[in-house]
């Protein structure tokens, strides 16, 4: 185990400054990742809950408590069904409009699910070319010191220089697929719960719909 810890840290201080730029990027991806899971999380479960307490308040024609929760609840899909309440409340009862209404206050809930995310793919990407650039500066100086150095030595420093300059894009490319993992896991997360919330707009139509028909 000291061995395999010591072969780590060894790695890691011979890539150079560029190992430590790449660590920070890594480190801010992952802050970024983890805090995107709590809160799509978070927003799941709440929506959930709210969605749960909606729905018999609907059936039962109790619009003004119906209304009164999804103002209150800070849920993402109460704020997009409460435009869709807003609009049953001005005595509007076309369809189309109400829909309307619910796309609009969707719109503003999507963002918020979204934000932070595309971060992580671009922070793969610059872990990527930072590690390609810590190799291209790692070349550069093994080929200079090579320039001068004996030339019954110039083999053996070459290939040794050249092991070091690739940890770079080792550790680049070790930071950049996890981070491209956790965007894909994130970002199929939030388009689940925006079709969700798509799909529970739909069943508060019908919900409206059946309610009127059988008024």
């Amino acid at each position: 185990m000291d061995d395999f810890f010591s072969t780590i840290v060894r790695f890691f201080q011979e890539g150079g400054t560029f190992m430590y730029l790449i660590l920070m990027l890594f480190a801010v991806g992952l802050a970024i990742a983890i805090e995107r899971f709590i809160y799509l999380s978070a927003a799941k479960n709440k929506s959930r809950k709210t969605w749960d307490g909606l729905v018999p308040l609907i059936q039962q024609g109790k619009f003004d408590q119906a209304t009164k929760l999804a103002t209150d609840s800070k849920a993402a899909i109460a704020h997009m069904l409460s435009y869709g309440m807003a609009r049953i409340q001005e005595r509007s009862q076309h369809r189309e409009e109400i829909e309307t209404a619910m796309e609009e206050g969707l719109m503003e809930v999507v963002p918020r699910l979204e934000k932070r995310t595309h971060y992580l793919a671009t922070l793969a990407n610059i872990a990527t070319l930072m590690g390609l650039l810590g190799t291209i500066m790692g070349l550069i100086q093994a080929f200079t010191a090579v320039a001068s150095a004996d030339p019954s030595q110039k083999a053996d420093l070459l290939s040794s220089s050249i092991s070091v300059a690739m940890n770079t894009t080792a550790f680049g490319l070790m930071a950049a697929i996890p981070l491209l993992l956790m965007h894909a896991f994130l970002t199929t997360k939030t388009t689940e719960l925006v079709d969700s919330f798509e799909m529970a707009a739909v069943k508060f139509l019908n919900l409206i719909t059946k309610g009127n028909n059988a008024g």
